[in-house]
Order: C-alpha cells, then sequence, then structure tokens
C-alpha cells in the first residue's frame, strides 16, 4: 500500500474514534470497540523509528556494497542486527561435515551478488573473501562461477544485469525475482520460463549450475548423470529458500580426513529435511566456500581457496550512522 494511501486511511480512522464520542453518547464505540479498531489499523501504518519516520531497508540494486556490518551484531554463532539475523551451526552426520547458515533479511536487496571484475561481462576472478569483503558481507558463499563456462550457454543474471540468458536444455536454472523468491527451472523447462516471462516479475539474479534439489517442497530425485561426479561423495555449496525472505545456505565439507562429502542425492535428502521450500546446488569442489566475519567457516585456509568470477552475499541494511542510537 502506498505511502499516502496510508496516511489518508489513518486520518479517517482518527475521525471516525474522536467523533464516536458524539455520535453514540454511551461512549460504547470507545469503550468497546476503540482498541478493536486501533489493532486492526496497524496493518495500514508504515513501519516507522524514534522520529516518527519510515524505515526502509532497501539497498540499491547495483553492485555498490552493502551496509558496513556492526561489529557489536557478531556473536560465535551467528550476527543479528535490525535488518537481518544469521544463524550459524554445524553438524556432523554419517562422516559428512556440514556447515549451515540460516539468514533472514528484511528486504530482497538484501540478498546481492558480487563480482570479481568492474563489469557482469568481465572473465576475471578473485578469491571469495576478497570479494566478501569488498561487498561488506555479513556472510558470502561462492556461486556458479560463470566465468568458467567455455561455451557461454548459460542464463545468468546480477543485480538484475543481464550477463546473458542462453538456456541450456542440459542444466537447471535458478531465478531469484524482486521479491527475493526463488524460482527453479528443471532442465530448462521452456513452457515454466515462458510462464515466469509472463508474470513481469523482475529478475535480480540469474544462475545455471544445479542441479535443483528441492522444487515447491518436493524432493527431486537426482539425475545420475548430471554434472560432475553426481554420485560420487565430494564438497557441495547449495542454498535453499525457506520461507518469505528466508534462506539457508549448506556447505558439506568433502575430501578432508573429518569429511568424506556429499552426493547430489545426499545433498537434496539434506536440504530438504531442513525444511527447504526450493534449494539449488551450486559450484562445488574446491570452488565451494562460505565466509563469515572475515574468515572461513569451514575448514580451509587462503591457500587452497579457488578464485572465482562471483559470489552471493547478504548484507545488512542498517546504516553506521544509527549504530549508536
Amino acid at each position: 500500500m502506498k505511502k499516502n494511501t496510508r496516511i489518508l486511511l489513518c486520518a479517517l480512522l482518527a475521525l471516525m474514534i474522536l467523533s464516536s464520542a458524539v455520535l453514540i453518547p454511551s461512549g460504547a464505540m470507545l469503550g468497546d470497540y476503540m482498541y478493536e479498531w486501533m489493532d486492526y489499523s496497524w496493518g495500514f501504518l508504515p513501519v516507522a523509528n524514534a522520529e516518527g519516520e519510515e524505515v526502509s531497508y532497501a539497498l540499491p540494486i547495483d553492485f555498490t556494497p552493502g551496509m558496513t556490518p556492526n561489529p557489536a551484531g557478531y556473536a560465535e554463532d551467528g550476527y543479528s542486527d535490525d535488518s537481518i539475523t544469521v544463524k550459524l551451526e554445524t553438524r556432523e552426520e554419517n562422516g559428512v561435515v556440514w556447515r549451515i547458515a540460516y539468514v533472514t533479511i528484511k528486504d530482497a536487496s538484501q540478498l546481492r551478488t558480487g563480482i570479481a571484475g568492474n563489469k557482469v561481462t568481465s572473465s576475471r576472478v578473485a578469491l571469495p573473501s576478497a570479494m566478501a569483503e569488498k561487498y561488506n558481507a555479513v556472510i558470502a558463499i561462492s556461486g556458479d562461477y560463470y566465468a568458467n563456462d567455455p561455451a557461454k550457454t548459460s542464463y545468468e543474471y546480477r543485480m538484475g544485469q543481464k550477463i546473458r540468458n542462453k538456456r541450456n536444455r542440459k542444466k537447471d536454472i535458478l531465478i531469484i525475482d524482486e521479491n527475493g523468491d526463488f524460482h527453479l527451472f528443471v532442465k530448462s523447462n521452456e513452457a515454466e520460463m515462458k510462464e515466469f516471462d509472463k508474470s513481469g516479475l523482475e529478475i535480480l539474479h540469474a544462475f545455471t549450475f544445479g542441479p535443483a534439489l528441492v522444487k515447491d517442497g518436493n524432493l527431486l530425485e537426482m539425475d545420475k548423470d548430471y554434472g560432475y561426479n553426481p554420485t560420487g561423495r565430494e564438497p557441495r555449496m547449495a542454498i535453499g529458500q525457506m520461507d518469505t525472505l528466508s534462506y539457508v545456505l549448506v556447505l558439506a565439507e568433502g575430501r578432508t580426513d573429518d569429511s568424506q562429502g556429499v552426493t547430489h542425492q545426499g545433498l537434496a535428502d539434506f536440504m530438504f529435511d531442513l525444511g527447504c521450500l526450493e534449494a539449488f546446488n551450486l559450484d562445488g569442489g574446491n570452488t565451494a566456500t562460505m565466509v563469515f566475519n572475515g574468515g572461513y567457516y569451514q575448514e580451509k585456509t587462503v591457500n587452497n581457496e579457488r578464485a572465482q568470477s562471483d559470489i552471493i552475499y547478504f548484507a545488512t541494511a542498517v546504516d553506521p550512522a544509527t549504530w549508536s542510537e
């Protein structure tokens, strides 16, 4: 609802409440119904700060960094401020170390992508940890390494900018729309993509990697011929949507003494069990990287961090000028 409309409704509501004492001499309206009306009205009121101004958590849809995270917002198991909450968890199950980050945000623009170069068409690469620092990421993960596709047959958007939109019928696509909602297209399903095109929703980000793991709340059966070593135990990286503006990042460690990695189906099962509505596999192996608070949330060092073209990250939208308030 537009701000002017909300203000008009609030003014009309106030007028009705004030006039009720005259229209109903018994005062029944004020005594019995005023608070019910007031409760109903809150849905029309804009979110406001102490000064009464509407608070917006929207960040620019471009490659400018997010706001600087507040050092006081960090804890050993996550980060929290008025615009974002990150909760970290490590699990060890069946010979696999799982690194999990649950993220909730106030605005879809806080789910962002960063690139190594100055242009989305650049083939430059950089370390995910360096990109996370550059973009003020609260938490960041490796993306789909789009510059590593020599055939350039993929569907890629970053921060609303099209890199290319060649649909690869052998690959799955993840689109994140202007509301922060995930849309999965298995084997670039042509009919479903046409329906999405008709919706008029703006594309903020799009990735071609996969496979899709969970779609519309349903666990998918993995194609045993999809991608690199789908039935082998490898390091894997996935992102999932849990609810509106609620997400989970999952890294399955592998190729270490403590963790053997997982298959595609093992990763899909895990994301489904977490409660994902949609979940998508990103570039794994040595590419799989999760960065939190200037360090790795995994068993990794800068010596074996792989330079890549892009990251997915979450940013705070709280202005540092308000930290002392």
